[in-house]
């Protein structure tokens, strides 16, 4: 009894000592502001300003909240407090270029408490020496030189996709449908995943992983967390299960060591001759099926909306795509040659990407204390860059609301004011993957059809990528 009433006191003086913190912290910080830190407001204690971000985000602006901020505080930099953390928002292409060039440096990448949480052993989780390790090990797939070996299987499953679910049909919802292709090809590519069954009970889990990935990490029955949380145990235990299989494959010598992801990392290790553990494989494996799909997803389906919107570009995409068709066999299949044709439409999926960023920003932390712009950035404050603090700036883009794609004609824009997949060493994962995937889709759906918005001004929100609140949905005609 008397041990028990002890712990209770314990536990109770630990409570109040770390109540007293906060209080004190809080009251400190928005109370007695620091004049050598960036300007800015912190907002309410513990929430700060997220539920003004969130809301801007599902109002399909997240560009005014920062664009607000940037005219108050200070275009340079400014101090917010987002998903309970104190924050400095670097802005413009100095910005970019300062937090792209300063990593293990200065920052390291870091996320929110609930991504690390679900992706525990991934890379999202290391720093350093050992990030350099296993983001050689996944680039070893990823690069140019060895997707090119994937670029017809890619063009297959997309056949396959749009002759199943969008040829017969009169209507169809875009990003719903997008959704289950781009997942269908990384569960292909990735893990050799091809029975649709399969597949759909996966896309089920990663659906409701995807809504609560980046949230606040309350691990309660009922939020979005929780069933995150659940979500992402499903998956990786199912990841386990085929790895495990696979890895017995390879021993007998019935699967092949460049068969797909999985294969390659599995056969795969460092200089030094280590491999990724089993936790190491399949925590990276959902960070990549994360990194590939849902922005690819976003990015299709913004690139249907816009096709639709201008139909002189969409003919010119047109033209580009019938050019390269005329110049195969009947039946033959894209090659990588074929893919790096596609110049004016993939200048057009880029200013697409500039008009509406497949993503909000992503994070770093100050592992030392140091000067930017003039202000203190204290060791452990997180960092956040966004793309949306350069992409519709009329100094870096003339007529910024307007749609040209022949900005990315020549030189392009300027250094560090067009990042919608990040720079440096932490530069999209998915990076190379995502432009070959997003061709080839293009190449085969404009051969096939045209299509019209059936809500026109149909809003698109940030949840946490761009999404159509209706699912896009389009009546299709034939393209010729």
């Amino acid at each position: 009894m008397q041990i028990a009433m002890f712990s209770t006191l314990i536990l109770l003086g630990i409570f109040l000592l770390c109540s007293l913190y906060i209080i004190t912290k809080t009251i400190k910080e928005r109370l007695i502001p620091n004049p050598h830190l960036p300007p800015g407001s912190l907002g309410w204690p513990l929430i700060g300003e997220t539920l003004n971000y969130l809301g801007t985000c599902l109002a399909g602006r997240p560009d005014w909240f920062l664009r607000d901020r940037m005219e108050k505080h200070d275009p340079q930099v400014f101090k917010t407090s987002l998903f309970g953390e104190t924050v400095a928002v670097f802005c413009g292409p100095a910005g970019n270029k300062f937090l792209f060039s300063n990593e293990n440096k200065l920052v390291n990448l870091w996320w929110p408490r609930s991504v690390k949480k679900l992706l525990k052993s991934s890379l999202v989780n290391v720093a350093g020496d050992e990030a350099k390790r296993i983001r050689r090990i996944l680039l070893t797939f990823l690069d140019p030189d060895a997707l090119k070996r994937y670029i017809e299987r890619m063009d297959l499953v997309t056949q396959h996709h749009i002759s199943t679910l969008w040829e017969g049909k009169e209507e169809v919802k875009v990003h719903p449908t997008v959704n289950l292709y781009t997942f269908e090809l990384s569960c292909r590519l990735f893990i050799s995943i091809d029975d649709p069954l399969h597949i759909s009970k996966l896309a089920h889990q990663f659906d409701v992983f995807l809504k609560g990935v980046i949230h606040f990490p309350i691990n309660i029955p009922g939020t979005r967390f929780y069933r995150a949380s659940k979500a992402a145990d499903a998956i990786k235990e199912e990841l386990r299960l085929i790895s495990r299989r696979r890895r017995a494959a390879l021993d007998k010598k019935m699967a092949s060591p460049t068969q797909d992801l999985l294969s390659h990392l599995l056969v795969t290790s460092d200089a030094s001759g280590k491999f990724l553990s089993e936790t190491e494989i399949v925590d990276n494996i959902l960070l990549l099926l994360f990194a590939s799909h849902d922005t690819t997803t976003s990015v299709i389906t913004c690139v249907m909306k816009y096709l639709a919107e201008l139909p002189e570009v969409y003919q010119t995409v047109l033209r580009e795509q019938i050019d390269i068709a005329k110049s195969k066999e009947p039946g033959e299949l894209l090659k990588w040659e074929d893919i790096q044709k596609m110049r004016y439409s993939w200048n057009v999926v880029s200013e697409i990407m500039r008009l509406m960023p497949p993503v909000r920003g992503a994070f770093r932390e100050a592992i030392v204390d140091f000067t930017y712009a003039g202000y203190t950035i204290p060791k452990g404050w997180k960092l956040y860059w966004s793309p949306m603090t350069t992409s519709k700036d009329p100094t870096l883009f003339p007529n910024a609301e307007q749609f040209g794609a022949s900005r990315y004609e020549g030189a392009g824009p300027a250094p560090y004011s067009y990042v919608p997949f990040g720079g440096g060493p932490r530069i999209c994962l998915g990076n190379e993957y995502a432009r070959p995937q997003i061709l080839v889709f293009l190449h085969n759906i404009v051969k096939r059809f045209k299509w019209d918005l059936m809500i026109p001004d149909e809003k698109v929100p940030y949840d946490p990528m761009p999404a159509p609140s209706q699912g896009l949905p389009i009546r299709l005609r034939p393209s010729a």
